[in-house]
């Protein structure tokens, strides 16, 4: 996980000159919403021109993230907002709080059938990280994708 003045790096980071996209949406914090997550992302990347592959990434990184609010907070919504500036993207996934711990990724033995999530957050971004959440409950975990 990036520092924050990594992830201030990584935003200035992407070139100027290149227009930056935006979009934003909310599900219900329920196991249901999380293939509609995927699927909004994904629709959303093609429609802006994005590669196979970071379509790929994309939706395997929102499909982590989402899941982790819905299963990890009592949350009633979860948020999702993406940028695209260039060939990099920038996701984020806000919960509403009630998480007992922060977001991090650990090593798990070959036996356990959950826990990887983040790991493979970390492999497929250029950086991620978690900062609280602009409203002032819950917390954001953001990730880029080149």
């Amino acid at each position: 996980m990036a520092p924050s003045y990594e992830a201030l790096r990584l935003e200035r980071g992407g070139s100027l000159s290149a227009p930056c996209l935006q979009d934003a949406f909310r599900l219900p914090a329920l196991s249901t919403s999380v293939a509609e997550a995927r699927r909004l992302v994904v629709l959303r990347l093609c429609s802006w021109g994005a590669g196979q592959e970071m379509c790929d990434n994309a939706e395997l990184v929102v499909s982590e993230l989402f899941t982790n609010a819905v299963r990890h907070t009592s949350s009633e919504e979860v948020r999702c907002m993406m940028q695209l500036r260039g060939k990099r993207l920038r996701l984020e996934v806000a919960d509403q709080g009630c998480a007992r711990t922060e977001p991090q990724a650990r090593s798990v033995s070959v036996d356990q059938e959950g826990g990887r999530g983040l790991m493979l957050v970390e492999a497929l971004s250029e950086a991620w990280g978690v900062r609280p959440d602009a409203r002032g409950t819950g917390r954001a975990v953001w990730a880029y994708l080149v």
